[in-house]
């Protein structure tokens, strides 16, 4: 029995060894190859044909259908967010990652990466008439760049704490609206995005050299040597220079010798300087938190009087306002907020995102406080016309304060949930605790000691803020039971 035992155990090995260990014969296997990439990324990378949306078009899609072909599959892209492109990639999510994906020491370290398809150029975007000539002339002032670039790796190693974007046309956006100081990106991006602006100039010079490559599993050294022998092959024939013209994007750097990777990375551990900058995150995360609920409180309470006691015309209004407010994401709003205002009235990042998630919680708050006011028996209010009471007194001194006694508990939930919430302000740059922990993880190269440690300062910011509100609960409590005879 133990050597039939031992003989099933080593089939099923030999059979795993082959499943996990040649993704390019199961590529041809099954007749396609997954590539992993983020449409957001937008033209001319990848995005939807204007003529047909459900058909994605773009330069890196043209490379891949002309790499699948050369393989002999079909291509197909796989949808995920660009900035874990590269974790997704190591778990298994997709066979190789193609989406303006950077030669850097960092990723060579973790996968393999294909040979060049593309030379781009950092190009340093500056308000027109600025006196900003070169990078060094920037030193101290705010600098916008992609999450996880190459850019970004140049800006801190040359001492700058950049401000990040997760979009091509935000930190362009910033700029012009005179956020930013500069935005530092790929002049692929920036001759699309930055460049055509009325308000902003860039720079000539070059402030450094990259290129895109494919990034491999370290598993699959196969299936790199095929890819790059399909990138020669493009080369030799004039496929890959044809692709580019097509979208125009061939320039005198596609015919240099591909520039070195260069290190400009810095290896970081989790040291004192590190903790303190999750520290200052949370303390920022606290101070959003804490803005946003003193301005969602007062609206809430003037919504659901307006609702309860002042007709159907401000009542109306007042519901327009809450459905509004609670059928659209906090996330739109913030952008709303950002960028769809910044036209009209410049809001900075900090501003806008108290007054994005006040407005947002004031329509929850609302209907928490309303409920509380219905709650309060019909008696409270006839005692206190019996005793003369103006309307406003009534509302003053004995609706409200019973109300708010009975919101308590939902209101200490809202701040909670509020507290989570503020993490989506890190999309209008504000480097709050959940930002910060992804810097971290890139910093470090793993997600569970900076995901632990951003867990454990949400805790210490809720935890006692719930301890607060119970302890508010039992002082405001009344025992409405007679006692027992």
């Amino acid at each position: 029995m133990s050597r039939a035992l031992l003989a099933l155990w080593i089939v099923l090995a030999a059979c795993s060894g082959d499943e996990h260990g040649s993704t390019l014969a199961h590529i041809k296997q099954r007749g396609e190859i997954t590539w992993g990439a983020d449409v957001q990324g937008g033209e001319p990378y990848l995005y939807e044909d204007p003529q047909n949306p459900s058909h994605l078009i773009g330069f890196e899609v043209d490379i891949m259908d002309a790499l699948a072909r050369r393989l002999g599959v079909k291509a197909k892209m796989v949808q995920y967010n660009w900035s874990n492109l590269v974790p997704s990639l190591e778990r298994g999510d997709f066979d190789i990652a193609m989406n303006g994906l950077e030669a850097t020491k960092d990723r060579a370290d973790r996968i393999l990466l294909s040979a060049p398809y593309f030379i781009y150029a950092e190009t340093l975007a500056v308000r027109k008439g600025a006196p900003y000539t070169s990078l060094a002339d920037l030193k101290n002032k705010r600098v916008g760049t992609l999450n996880q670039t190459y850019a970004h790796d140049l800006l801190r190693a040359a001492g700058f704490e950049p401000v990040l974007y997760e979009g091509n046309e935000e930190p362009y956006l910033d700029l012009e609206q005179g956020r930013l100081d500069g935005v530092l990106l790929d002049n692929i991006i920036a001759d699309r995005y930055g460049c055509p602006r009325a308000g902003i100039t860039c720079l000539p010079a070059e402030v450094a050299r990259g290129t895109y490559v494919i990034g491999i599993r370290r598993s699959d050294p196969d299936l790199k040597r095929a890819i790059d022998s399909a990138l020669d092959a493009m080369r030799a024939d004039g496929e890959l220079q044809r692709i580019l013209e097509k979208n125009k994007l061939w320039d005198k750097r596609q015919t240099d010798a591909p520039p070195a990777i260069a290190d400009v990375t810095r290896s970081r551990t989790v040291d004192a300087a590190m903790v303190w900058q999750f520290v200052d995150a949370a303390l920022v995360t606290l101070k959003l938190s804490v803005l946003a609920f003193l301005l969602a409180v007062p609206i809430g309470i003037l919504l659901a009087v307006a609702r309860v006691f002042c007709g159907p015309v401000w009542g109306g209004l007042a519901r327009v306002y809450i459905e509004l407010f609670r059928g659209t994401p906090v996330l739109l709003q913030l952008f709303v907020l950002y960028y769809g205002l910044a036209p009209y009235y410049s809001l900075a990042p900090v501003t806008a995102a108290v007054l994005g998630l006040g407005l947002n919680y004031g329509a929850y708050e609302a209907e928490v406080y309303r409920g509380a006011l219905l709650a309060i028996p019909r008696g409270q209010t006839e005692a206190a016309k019996a005793l003369g009471m103006s309307p406003v007194q009534t509302l003053q001194h004995i609706l409200l304060p019973q109300a708010l006694r009975l919101a308590l508990p939902p209101m200490t939930n809202d701040f909670v949930s509020l507290l989570k919430d503020s993490s989506l302000v890190s999309v209008i740059t504000v480097i709050e605790l959940t930002k910060r922990m992804t810097i971290a993880a890139v910093d470090l190269r793993g997600w569970l000691v900076p995901g632990l440690l951003c867990a454990g300062l949400y805790l210490a910011l809720s935890f006692p803020l719930s301890e607060l509100a119970r302890r508010l609960e039992r002082r405001l409590a009344r025992d409405q039971r007679p006692q027992a005879l």
